[in-house]
């Protein structure tokens, strides 16, 4: 079957993080690996009780066919939330409901992208959107990000040497490392794509989750006609609902509708309706409000665990939300083998290789704090550092 495969579908590696959570699937197993949202704060009876009562109003109409754009009161739900939350103004038709917001990068993808495009992304950068990307067979160009932000000098180089179709950025809480732009560097971003035909895409799954420190710009009001949003209900209410969103001006729009309708002809109609009338009968804010309290004490005790157990020379990230915090070995130290030597000790991650483009095995690793409890974290964290210390 090889020859039958398309060249597209061969170049693009599995989903390394997936492939990790067949490992885990032993419960005795702790495991940082995943990127979930703790399951203790899904709205189950309130979203059971939204279905309910969307049937009992509308009856069979639900199940019909709907618009490939999105339920219009979820659209102007988003719209709201933007201009009371980040006072952004974004039209109503300037919102597609997608298929979360990974369907947004894929779509992104099919509608930009041609064979050798040239993709600026951050390094280490989120591998969903190097995933979706390498489907389109981008040319990546990796601009290193650290506290702070985007390295400014190595992005002035690459727009001045290429001429990038996109560039793709998590600015807040970022996967994997859980840093945060600065507004400075923000601006310094927006300075030097300003003068180019370069879309910013900023990608804002955690965005509400912020637990400690102050909330900085978007780039849609520093840099509006070039900047493209997407969000996600997956991290803030349910992931199983497959609820996201794209924001884009009409002339992009337009072209994002047509390769939604290749892909889906609409999201999940019934799902948009459900979760309009749990927003409705529900305050989202005081339910964020329950999770950030909980996700700021965890990652608290992932930083108390890492100070005790872990030895001098590893340093690690202090992300002020989100849910990941990023870990950097002694040079020279492997993730690839401290992994192996990690799961013999029943402690799992996500070793550095797949958040960089050439896939190298690396001296970095990313931690999840969002899915353990307080007792968890610290029992895994010191079964990881001894795996730690038995290769130093």
């Amino acid at each position: 079957m090889e020859n039958a495969f398309s060249d597209r579908i061969t170049d693009v590696p599995k989903s390394f993080i997936r492939e990790i959570l067949k490992v885990t699937l032993d419960p005795s197993i702790i495991s940082f690996a995943g990127g979930l949202p703790n399951r203790r704060f899904f709205p189950a009876r309130e979203q059971q009780k939204a279905s309910f009562d969307v049937f009992e109003e509308t009856g069979d109409d639900i199940l019909q066919y709907s618009n490939s754009e999105g339920y219009l009161e979820l659209r102007r739900f988003i719209a709201d939330r933007y201009r009371r939350q980040q006072s952004l103004e974004i039209p109503v038709e300037d919102i597609l409901i997608t298929s979360g917001s990974q369907q947004g990068l894929d779509l992104l993808g099919k509608t930009f992208l041609n064979e050798g495009d040239d993709v600026i992304i951050e390094e280490p950068g989120y591998l969903g959107a190097i995933q979706a990307f390498s489907m389109y067979r981008a040319r990546f160009h990796p601009v290193p990000v650290r506290e702070g932000g985007m390295d400014i000098a190595s992005l002035a180089r690459i727009l001045t040497e290429r001429k990038p179709k996109l560039l793709y950025t998590v600015p807040n809480f970022q996967n994997p490392c859980g840093i945060s732009y600065s507004d400075v560097n923000r601006q310094a971003v927006a300075d030097l794509l300003r003068p180019t035909t370069c879309l910013l895409i900023q990608d804002d799954p955690y965005a509400d989750l912020r637990f400690s420190g102050t909330g900085k710009v978007s780039f849609k009001r520093i840099l509006p006609a070039n900047t493209i949003l997407l969000g996600s209900f997956s991290k803030t209410v349910a992931p199983a609902l497959r609820l996201g969103w794209l924001v884009a001006p009409p002339p992009i729009m337009d072209k994002l509708v047509i390769a939604k309708q290749a892909s889906d002809l609409h999201t999940n109609s019934l799902a948009q309706r459900i979760l309009y009338r749990y927003l409705c009968d529900n305050d989202l804010d005081a339910h964020i409000a329950t999770i950030i309290r909980q996700y700021g004490l965890q990652k608290e005790a992932m930083l108390l665990a890492l100070k005790k157990y872990f030895p001098a020379g590893v340093e690690y990230t202090n992300p002020e939300g989100g849910m990941f915090l990023w870990v950097t070995l002694p040079t020279g130290m492997s993730s690839l083998a401290l992994f192996e030597a990690a799961i013999k000790q029943k402690v799992a991650f996500v070793p550095g290789v797949p958040f960089y483009v050439d896939r190298k095995d690396t001296n970095t690793l990313r931690l999840n704090f969002s899915c353990s409890d307080e007792a968890s974290i610290a029992e895994g964290i010191k079964r990881l550092g001894d795996s730690i210390k038995k290769l130093f």
